[in-house]
């Protein structure tokens, strides 16, 4: 699926994180009016900041993903004067390293990153956003979504955009009881023919007490109410939700997606030797969190 034109440098992975508020700040991509900033961070520092985000350590797995998370320079970096890119950028980049995995029921070949805002940025409604640039490799699983503050699915969670490797969609989708894993309340944005996830897109949740509304750039791709939910389970989009990054491979979405088996659970030989290349990572340009809109 690569196309000719693709530019050859992937540009990076971006956050704007920062608590603030009616001060000055930029407009909602949406062009409506502005209304107070409530979380950003531009990555334009020299590293990670730790006092918006944590970073995931090796214990968490989950999905049978393929990668160990591991807070290193290797997977977790600010990069300057990428392409596209706003100023400074987050790039999470997964790595080659067998014999790292410190889990016995895991060892995974492989090492990544994963950031969260819980306990230092959370929300209830709003707009949030991220402008991301993923990479063109089959089996791999970046994400930018929300999670409650409980156990799973408990207390809800909001997936924004995921990627698994096919370049012409991106997909959303509700997760809560009655409406977990295989969730019905879940939908593929498909990119215009010349676009697709390798260039950069803005990908956004207007998120109120009745819906949650999703946009690719802007525009529109998937409205889910209140009572589409409570079709299924318990709405749980009335509390706290917390920020995540991260870049998994491999597992259980890739897996039900494109069938792949060897070398690893849903990712190909072409990808690892891409990932071993230092050819794979995921970039984000800024991340936004909003203010709801005022009725």
């Amino acid at each position: 699926m690569n196309r000719a034109v693709r530019h050859a440098t992937i540009a990076a992975f971006a956050l704007i994180a920062g608590t603030g508020a009616a001060a000055e700040h930029p407009k909602a991509s949406t062009g409506s009016e502005a209304r107070a900033l409530l979380f950003a961070d531009e990555f334009d520092g020299p590293a990670l900041d730790r006092s918006k985000w944590n970073v995931v350590g090796m214990d968490f797995w989950v999905n049978n993903e393929q990668q160990a998370y591991l807070d290193s320079p290797d997977t977790i970096q600010i990069a300057r004067d990428v392409a596209g890119a706003e100023g400074g950028a987050l790039v999470l980049r997964p790595v080659y390293r067998p014999g790292v995995d410190t889990r016995k029921d895991r060892k995974a070949d492989f090492i990544s990153g994963r950031v969260n805002s819980q306990g230092k940025a959370e929300f209830t409604y709003g707009r949030i956003e991220a402008r991301i640039r993923m990479p063109d490799a089959v089996g791999v699983w970046p994400a930018f979504w929300m999670l409650g503050n409980g156990e799973w699915p408990g207390t809800g969670e909001i997936d924004i955009m995921e990627y698994v490797g096919e370049l012409d969609w991106t997909g959303v989708a509700l997760h809560g009881p009655g409406y977990s894993g295989e969730t019905p309340l879940v939908n593929k944005f498909v990119f215009a023919p010349e676009t697709d996830v390798t260039d950069w897109h803005t990908y956004a949740v207007e998120w109120t007490s009745q819906s949650v509304l999703f946009e690719v750039d802007g525009r529109l791709t998937y409205r889910v109410t209140r009572p589409m939910v409570e079709h299924y389970g318990p709405w749980r989009f009335d509390n706290k939700k917390h920020l995540i990054l991260n870049f998994a491979i491999g597992g259980a979405y890739p897996f039900k997606t494109n069938g792949i088996k060897h070398p690893y659970n849903g990712m190909p030989q072409a990808t690892v030797d891409a990932i071993k290349a230092g050819k794979v990572a995921m970039y984000v340009d800024w991340v936004r969190v909003y203010a709801p809109l005022q009725d």
